[in-house]
């Protein structure tokens, strides 16, 4: 991993929000993957041209990753593009290796696919764990990308891995349909991809260069009053059961599918309350996870919430959804459940409860305490319950990602794909990422493994789905 010369790169800090992903991405969490799932032959060679002109159109893309140990901070070099972009190629006999070695195929009576099994398998193989902190002439790249053979001639998986500090998941998804977008006019086909900002402004800025003026204003002792409140509470907050809190811990995926009928009645089931899709699955997962306890009704718990906001349209100047970064930031709060809640109600207490902290600015005013607490979290696993690294319950988006259009799929033979974050780090017991695909809702929750069981996970998300079902 050391560097070889680079005389004409740049270099430049991270920014505070970026900082905590790089601390937590070093320890499993904040590895973003965005799989693809082919039932055509793959052109290595297209893909190839397609991830060079992706280098071409975001430069952080091809950024790599350093550590100072003199100043003990993070950095970002950024090099020419270069025509030749690091690709893994599995073949079929590797591929069934893996799968066999990393393959827990079946919870009860649910077959994990192998899809989804090298999809886990990506989001625990780390490249930047073995980020050498020792000297600053070793670095790792943020992007890598590997394909797959599961079926000899008949399937194959693509997977680009990237580090969450340097791409959320709003640049995540448009990275992917642009890299499809290259596929389809290299292959002669007609569909267009929106180019990124090849610009010095996303290299050289991170999201609180581009917070607007005094958005971030807090006086002194509120900032103390808020973070020894965010404190406090983390000792008295609910969790799910802890099934291994010791071992060494991987993330792994659930996911919950709804036909398009159930999916339509549920977004119109929030459109007429005045409330969005996170509201919803908050508390089907919190009346879930009371479920799963068996806690007598009256007896009362409180559970922490993380929502997600993508700030681009918030910020000054206004980014667009391919201006490659972090610019998410989150909104904390918590939730006393005694039992018994009916679900319309309490995702209406949940959304206004997030609605009226947005409103506040909570998700610019409070984000460097986040962050603090965060990597202080980081530093001292024994300052949350069993070390478990829990900051809450769960984490979901404010918006889930819309996906409507399928041409580019079909002409490439995309059969599925999933994207997610690994959480075996720092994080919630429950990541949330939900997409609503030709009409119909399709969500990956990643969770911490063994800490909490996939039977328990599987049994929490099924209940989900029953409790949105019922409320329809």
């Amino acid at each position: 991993m050391s560097d070889p010369d680079h005389s004409s790169a740049k270099l430049r800090p991270i920014g505070g929000t970026e900082n905590s992903w790089c601390r937590a991405a070093c320890g499993g969490t904040g590895i973003t993957v965005l799989s693809l799932l082919l039932i055509k032959p793959l052109n290595f060679h297209l893909l190839q041209n397609a991830l060079h002109q992706l280098h071409i159109y975001h430069p952080i893309l091809r950024a790599k990753l350093r550590f100072d140990p003199l100043t003990a901070t993070f950095s970002l070099l950024i090099p020419p593009p270069s025509s030749t972009v690091n690709l893994h190629s599995f073949d079929h006999p590797s591929t069934a290796q893996i799968i066999q070695k990393d393959g827990h195929t079946t919870t009860g009576t649910t077959t994990i696919v192998p899809f989804q099994i090298l999809l886990e398998h990506e989001l625990n193989n780390n490249p930047w764990e073995n980020l050498d902190r020792s000297s600053s002439s070793c670095s790792v790249d943020v992007m890598h990308v590997s394909v797959y053979e599961i079926e000899e001639g008949q399937k194959w998986a693509v997977m680009m891995k990237l580090h969450t500090g340097v791409c959320d998941r709003t640049a995540a998804v448009a990275v992917m349909k642009e890299l499809m977008g290259l596929m389809m006019i290299k292959n002669g086909g007609g569909a267009q991809t929106q180019q990124g900002n090849d610009t010095e402004s996303e290299v050289l800025k991170g999201v609180e260069e581009y917070i607007p003026s005094g958005k971030t204003n807090k006086p002194f002792w509120s900032r103390g009053v808020d973070m020894l409140g965010y404190s406090l509470n983390s000792f008295r907050l609910s969790n799910l059961e802890f099934n291994d809190p010791d071992s060494p811990r991987s993330s792994r995926v659930v996911r919950l599918l709804l036909d398009s009928d159930h999916t339509t009645k549920l977004l119109e089931g929030c459109k007429v309350r005045g409330i969005k899709l996170c509201g919803a699955l908050s508390a089907a997962a919190l009346i879930a996870a009371r479920l799963s306890k068996c806690v007598p009704d009256g007896e009362w718990e409180k559970y922490a919430v993380v929502n997600l906001i993508d700030c681009r349209k918030h910020l000054e100047p206004e980014l667009s959804s391919h201006h490659v970064g972090f610019y998410h930031s989150a909104i904390l709060n918590t939730h006393d459940m005694k039992g018994g809640e009916e679900l319309w109600e309490l995702a209406g207490r949940t959304y206004t409860s997030f609605e009226d902290a947005k409103n506040s600015n909570k998700h610019f005013t409070d984000m460097a305490d986040l962050n603090f607490l965060m990597c202080r979290a980081i530093e001292n696993p024994g300052l949350t319950p069993s070390s478990s690294l829990r900051t809450s319950f769960i984490s979901v988006f404010e918006d889930p990602v819309i996906d409507e259009t399928n041409e580019n799929y079909e002409e490439l033979g995309v059969e599925d794909y999933l994207g997610c974050a690994s959480t075996h780090s720092v994080g919630p017991s429950i990541a949330i990422f939900d997409t609503v695909r030709q009409g119909k809702l399709d969500c990956a929750f990643v969770y911490p493994y063994p800490l909490h069981s996939r039977e328990l996970m599987q049994e929490l998300i099924d209940n989900m789905k029953r409790i949105l079902i019922d409320c329809l």
